[in-house]
């Protein structure tokens, strides 16, 4: 799967009067942030909310018309248009986020169920089908031999032929197909044992443990999807004041209360408001002051200017987002704003050690989103062909309707005349594309010890040109990686001396992880292009658990072989010593870099077995022939 991103976030920090900061901290924290909360709340006392639990996000419009009556109330009112509209997109996002979430973990949790009823030991499969173990293995055998015969191959569909003979995909099928108890039992045997025939007797005790282990496993699915809704952030502290009082002066009814009390107490408390997005790129008006710095104004603010103060390498872009507007101001609005390079943007207050007022200690905050293509006049020719298409298709279908209403035909005057705008480019310098080989990909495998193994590979000979393991690729900062290794093991110590101890456990990272990651990400995408490649696959983050684990799995059977009581305290001791690499963060750098470059980004199913080169290369021709099957 290829992913498109072209657009990255850069950040600067705000600076304003002591009385404009004041304003904004008092809407932020004592408007908005209420706001988000009495609508979450109210998102979590809907009376559709188990439906939209099924369906996995909320239908459209429901969390703006729950905020149309609270506009009015006194404790929310005073609010520029602007916020309200980031309150509704931000609740939105946080359920969306949140039901798809609990849809996945309901999958999971019937497939889990399901299996924990298929999992039977030997003595109750043959109790409950009448018959002999050995008899239960004869039926086994035949299944698995008339899985792998040509014919059973050929009468499968396209979609089932592409599963692995054996495979426990496969067996489930069959599983769900048939109704015959002895064949039901003999598949149920089968996939307790890795689909194949197990040439040991079962061992009851292991037996047991395992059946624990699914039982245990289920009980956390069902934890999960009880968790609590977020409840907003408290910004007073009340709600920990009075879990508290609570707690010293009442006796838990259950184990779980007693947890519950126990989360919030040792919950770091938010103490900053939510930010508040700009999701209109002419909501923020640029300008510059006598002494020739950025400032910056916002739609509902009008009246408050705030200074740019931003990092030398990042002061190109604000320039962009004042030349865009000159241009677009000085033509009579003869461009579009869909061009600017600037998409939205997002005030937000961060903390630092000081004391005093929230709104003079503590820092302002604007990330700016913004697209890399439309910094030059090919990339700019690229996005706005992008543009026209669309508009065009959208033109075509409406006019096909028909007996349009006003408020169609309002509808398609206003495309029109944004098609007519984007016709006439923004001036912008010429910087040619890259333009990579299709056919040449690079292979990014993540593992535990090795966080990052790159292997570039030639798509129509499936032969790897080259290989980089992580210490090639940071090169003299390889040194920063075991630094930080020193540094994650000496948290997880201290956070585990502090759970025993029921203290405060949410030890903060450090920016050396972040640092390591962009040196990382820089180096791939510097070799990419080195080599000409048109592409950069990156495993799916959903498969890293497995692949993790599979890694730790090797190893221990490497070191300890045969001893299963030595491999789990092997694992063990492996998990501590090499801590694991924030991937997410990693692959967020890798495609910010990569998008910089014009390098297009793929997702592949990283292999579980053999070495990192290995993988990154099978990773990449697994990805080169996805292609011509989709």
């Amino acid at each position: 799967m290829v992913v498109n991103v072209s657009q990255i976030t850069i950040q600067c920090r705000l600076v304003a009067s002591e009385a404009t900061r004041q304003t904004l901290w008092n809407l932020m924290a004592k408007r908005n942030t209420p706001l988000i909360n009495e609508l979450l709340a109210q998102m979590a006392q809907h009376p559709d909310l188990e439906q939209w639990r099924q369906q996995g996000k909320p239908p459209a419009g429901v969390v703006k018309k729950l905020c149309e009556p609270l506009r009015k109330d006194p404790r929310f009112m005073g609010q520029p248009g602007r916020f309200y509209t980031s309150a509704i997109a931000l609740v939105e996002y946080i359920y969306k986020s949140w039901l798809k979430l609990q849809q996945r973990l309901q999958r999971q949790l019937e497939g889990q169920v399901r299996w924990l009823g298929m999992l039977q030991s030997d003595e109750e499969l043959c109790q409950d089908n009448n018959c002999t173990l050995n008899t239960l293995r004869d039926r086994a055998v035949k299944i698995l031999a008339n899985l792998e015969s040509p014919k059973t191959q050929r009468n499968k569909s396209k979609k089932r032929s592409e599963i692995k003979p054996g495979s426990r995909q496969t067996l489930f099928e069959l599983y769900d197909r048939t109704e015959e108890g002895l064949v039901r039992g003999a598949i149920a045997y089968l996939l307790k044992n890795g689909c194949k025939l197990p040439t040991k007797e079962e061992d009851p005790k292991i037996f047991a443990k395992r059946r624990r282990k699914a039982e245990i496993k289920i009980e956390r699915l069902r934890d999960r999807i009880e968790a609590s809704l977020s409840k907003g952030r408290d910004l007073t502290g009340e709600r920990w004041l009075n879990t508290l009082l609570i707690a010293s002066s009442t006796i838990p009814e259950n184990a779980q209360q007693a947890k519950l009390w126990q989360d919030i107490l040792l919950t770091k408390t938010k103490t900053f408001p939510y930010p508040i997005n700009y999701e209109t790129n002419e909501d923020l008006t640029w300008s510059k002051n006598k002494k020739g710095r950025f400032c910056v104004r916002f739609n509902g603010l009008s009246e408050h200017t705030f200074k740019v103060y931003c990092d030398q390498r990042q002061l190109k872009w604000f320039q962009r987002f004042y030349e865009d507007q000159e241009v677009k101001r000085a033509s009579k609005n003869q461009h579009s704003s869909s061009l600017f390079t600037l998409r939205s943007g997002r005030i937000v207050w961060q903390e630092a050690n000081a004391k005093g007022d929230p709104w003079t200690t503590n820092h302002l905050t604007l990330y700016c989103t913004l697209d890399t293509r439309l910094w030059s006049a090919e990339g700019t020719e690229e996005v706005r062909e992008e543009k026209a298409a669309d508009i065009a298709k959208t033109l075509t279908r409406m006019n096909e309707k028909g007996n349009l209403n006003d408020k169609q035909q309002a509808f398609i005057k206003r495309k029109t005349t944004t098609l007519d705008r984007i016709n006439n480019p923004f001036p912008r310098p010429s910087q040619p594309l890259y333009q990579g080989r299709s056919h040449i990909l690079v292979g990014v495998a993540l593992g535990l010890e090795k966080p990052a193994t790159v292997a570039v590979v030639d798509g129509t000979t499936g032969k790897a040109i080259a290989y980089r393991n992580i210490k090639q690729l940071l090169g003299d900062n390889y040194k920063l990686l075991n630094r930080q290794r020193q540094r994650k093991r000496s948290q997880s110590h201290q956070r585990h001396k502090a759970q025993k101890r029921s203290e405060f456990n949410q030890f903060g990272d450090s920016e050396l992880g972040q640092h390591i990651d962009r040196l990382l990400a820089k180096a791939i995408v510097a070799f990419a292009r080195s080599q000409g490649a048109g592409s950069i696959v990156i495993p799916k983050l959903e498969d890293l658990r497995e692949i993790v684990q599979s890694e730790i799995q090797t190893r221990a059977e490497e070191k300890v072989p045969g001893y299963l009581e030595g491999q789990k305290q092997y694992a063990k001791q492996y998990r501590i010593q090499v801590h694991q690499w924030s991937y997410g963060r990693l692959i967020d750098s890798l495609k910010s870099k990569a998008t910089q470059q014009q390098i297009a980004i793929e997702e592949g199913k990283q292999p579980v077995r053999g070495s990192p080169t290995q993988q990154a290369k099978e990773l990449a021709l697994l990805a080169y022939r996805s292609r011509s099957n989709s």
